[in-house]
Order: C-alpha cells, then structure tokens, then sequence
C-alpha cells in the first residue's frame, strides 16, 4: 500500500513546491467541504475564497472547531448565487480556480458553461478521474466518466487533448493513451472502433499533440503487459497505458467504480477545458484524495500561468 500512496505523495509534494493558488470555493457549507479547505490551506496548496452565506459558513466552521478566521469571505444568499459569484471572481481576476463545496455539480457547471457568463474555451469541457490503483504501477487517467454522455468525434477529440494537456502540465512526461472499445479491430459493428481508429490517425497528423495513441484497444489489453502479448498487439502504449479513454460515460463511470470498489482505488478528478481548472470533491473522498484533485490543480493553474507569463491572482 505504501508504493500506491507515493502516487498522490509525490503529486501533492511537487504541488507545495508552486505558488499556493488563490481558488474560490463555491458554497462550502458542511463539514467535509470546509474541512477539505483548511488542509489544502495547512498543507500550503490553496488560498482560498469562501463564497456562499457567510453565516451559515462561519456556523458550520465553529460547529466542527475549524479555524477559517483568516479566510477571505464573499457573502452570497444561496448555492446558485454562489456559483455565479465564483465565475464572475475567475472573470475579474480575483481567483485562478474553482472547488466544488456543498453544492450540487450541475449548480456549479450551468453557471460555469452559461453561454454569456461562463468560463468555456474553444474546448469542448471534459472531467478526468487520476486514479491511484494499489495494483497498477502507473497514475491511471480515465476519461470522461462524469460529464460528456455521449460524446461524437470531435468532442473525443478535446476530451483526449484535455487530458493529455494536464498530463503534462503535471510533469509526467509524455502519455501513453489507449483509447478503449470492447474489442482491439477495427469493425462497422462497433462505432467506437472506428471512432478510435480516426483519433489515432488525428493525432498522427496533429490534430491531437503530447501523447502517444493506440487504438481501438480492449481494456485488458490496454493494461495488462501479458494481454497484449497474448493478442499479439505490439506498440508503446499497448499493456502499459497511462491515460484510458473511454468510449461513453455510462462505460467511464462503471469502470472508475468499478477500480474504486473493488480494488479500492482513490479517485481524484479535475474538470478541463474552461478557462480555470475545477476541482469537483465528494463527501466520500479521503483527506489524500482532497488533497490530490486540489494538488493537480495547483500545478495545472500554475502551469498556465508561467505559460501566459502572469503573476499569481
């Protein structure tokens, strides 16, 4: 267990060694949002802005003894204000990323993907679970398993290129990046066989840039060295893959649980693609988990930063 915990060590370790990003946080109003807060404070990730009723938050903090006195507070009547407040400080400058508090996750996304107000790109908004699995050597990224259903071409296309981009903007280096169906070949009875072959063949014109592509690949094959030989698939990223991506959400969400449940995997995750990275926390992550999804947004933030040459909000 101590080789997995490494993987989100090191992740954190290097996120202390940048510049604390400024981050609103939208409606952190239970204990396990505040409480996330504070140890991103104490382990000099974050300098976080509160946004939400600031009674009730000041409340909830002196129900659970945890000192957030020195917190910048922006009072906000209900959850939905809240995350039209928190977009407008990303917009004004005043924060560099998001973090999801007590709030439900299509609250926060309408306000960040409103088509006037919100913080969309030119890319399409994809999530990604960073998977710590005991039993697998590599941080597995797997996505989108929480917000594209259904995604066509050229939204696979943004969901593999996000990806790749936090990949490695975390220093990891170049991915390996299996795109997954149920099977390895290429057939019209399977859409997305076809759908991966088209990515691979994108990314060898540069269309999709950073990442080494295999595909379509099974998911046995795309993890396990010995499958692949079996199969007789020979490439990099075959047996050895570091980031998943998956055909639909449906297939990405059973297979994150599925790691998460029976193989009792952490599962931190990020939000891509709108002009800040957005950390979405649940109530069932663990304290290193909290800390791993606010470590990678951290340096992916930073990251952008140093890129466009700015100075820290």
């Amino acid at each position: 267990m101590a080789g997995s915990q490494s993987k989100y060590d090191r992740l954190i370790n290097r996120a202390k060694q940048a510049p604390a990003v400024r981050g609103a946080v939208v409606h952190p109003c239970d204990e396990s949002s505040l409480r996330g807060v504070v140890q991103a404070v104490e382990n000099r990730l974050l300098i976080p802005v509160l946004v939400g009723p600031a009674d009730r938050i000041k409340t909830m903090a002196r129900q659970h003894d945890l000192d957030i006195g020195a917190f910048e507070l922006v009072d906000a009547p209900h959850s939905e204000a809240a995350a039209a407040r928190a977009v407008q400080l990303i917009h004004e400058g005043k924060a560099e990323l998001l973090m999801k508090g007590s709030l439900h996750t299509d609250e926060l996304m309408r306000a960040v993907t409103a088509s006037a107000t919100g913080l969309r790109t030119a890319r399409r908004i994809s999530h990604v679970f960073i998977m710590d699995i005991p039993t697998y050597p590599e941080t597995l990224f797997i996505a989108d398993a929480a917000i594209n259903i259904a995604p066509d071409l050229d939204a696979k296309r943004d969901i593999v290129q996000n990806t790749i981009d936090l990949f490695v903007e975390l220093g990891l280096g170049t991915p390996r990046v299996a795109i997954l169906s149920a099977v390895e070949t290429v057939t019209t009875k399977i859409p997305s066989t076809i759908e991966a072959a088209a990515l691979c063949k994108m990314a060898e014109r540069g269309q999709i840039t950073g990442g080494v592509l295999d595909g379509p690949l099974a998911f046995d094959n795309a993890i396990d060295p010995q499958a692949a030989e079996t199969k007789g698939i020979r490439s990099a990223v075959a047996g050895r893959a570091q980031i998943l991506i998956v055909p639909d959400l449906e297939a990405g969400n059973m297979l994150a649980k599925n790691l998460t449940f029976m193989l009792k995997a952490d599962a931190a995750g990020l939000v891509l693609g709108a002009r800040v990275p957005i950390v979405l926390t649940s109530r069932a992550d663990s304290v290193r988990t909290r800390l791993a999804s606010c470590a990678a947004a951290v340096l992916y933030a930073d990251a952008r930063r140093r890129a466009a040459n700015l100075k820290p909000a």
